[in-house]
């Protein structure tokens, strides 16, 4: 009997010290962060998560139900995290100013608060930002990663990596399996009026490599599957030590009556 319960000790000690297969969760995680970390580096590792600000020029094209406007040349100065100024037009007479959740409009006749519906467009898209996600998200504690597989992106063959973190929102970025660049970024919220499912994508092509960045030089940004905006950079420049002057505004124009 001793000899038995000797044997059946040894046989539980074993099992316990034997290595156990990690959770298929565990792994799913483990494979996601792998590949953003392959991503941040393709995209100029310290070199990407070190800019400050950035200077660009170029084209926007806005589209209609799938037709486009007239383009626009436009100038954008961004400063991280959470500001941003676009001067339009040839004059660069129409500028448009965020600092935060703050969002303003200088044109001829004035300095007004952005109108309603752009700005909120704005700051929904914001927590989203690239940048954001990379140098925030992957930094945050409950933060929870999703390797989806394979999938395609822009006709791209692209690994799927999902994020959802504590304040419960996701997003999903494609990553080229041969460069591991980020081919396209996709994100689902709920329509405040409908209360149903929209999708907001935005797509990275013609990489070129700026200051050790490789920076995407056509960005197109989806909703629901239809054309939204394209931009066209020509140039772009990375750390040109921005003047926090640039992102201010002081309203002028009386609010308009209801």
């Amino acid at each position: 009997m001793k000899t038995i319960l000797a044997i059946l000790l040894m046989l539980v000690t074993a099992a316990a010290q034997a290595p156990t297969a990690a959770a298929p969760q565990d792994e799913s995680a483990r494979k996601a962060r792998v590949l953003l970390d392959q991503m941040t580096q393709a995209l100029g590792g310290s070199a990407y998560l070190n800019i400050q600000d950035i200077s660009q020029e170029g084209r926007s094209y806005g589209f209609s139900h799938g037709e486009s406007g007239t383009g626009a040349l436009f100038w954008r100065f961004y400063k991280y995290p959470d500001k941003e100024r676009v001067e339009l037009t040839k004059q660069r007479d129409w500028i448009i100013i965020h600092n935060g959740d703050q969002g303003y409009e200088i044109t001829f006749r004035g300095t007004n608060p952005e109108d309603a519906e752009p700005h909120a467009q704005y700051l929904l898209r914001a927590p989203f930002a690239l940048d954001r996600i990379l140098r925030q998200w992957l930094t945050e504690p409950g933060v929870v990663f999703f390797y989806d597989g394979i999938a395609i992106a822009e006709r791209k063959q692209c690994d799927k990596v999902t994020l959802l973190n504590p304040a419960n929102q996701s997003v999903s970025i494609f990553i080229d399996t041969i460069s591991h660049l980020p081919v396209k970024k996709s994100f689902t919220h709920r329509d405040p009026t409908y209360h149903d499912s929209d999708v907001e994508d935005e797509v990275y092509d013609n990489y070129h490599n700026v200051q050790g960045v490789m920076t995407p030089y056509d960005v197109t940004r989806m909703h629901n599957g239809e054309m939204q905006n394209q931009r066209f950079i020509n140039k772009i420049t990375y750390n040109s030590n921005l003047a926090d002057s640039m992102f201010t505004a002081i309203v002028t124009v009386p609010p308009k009556k209801k």
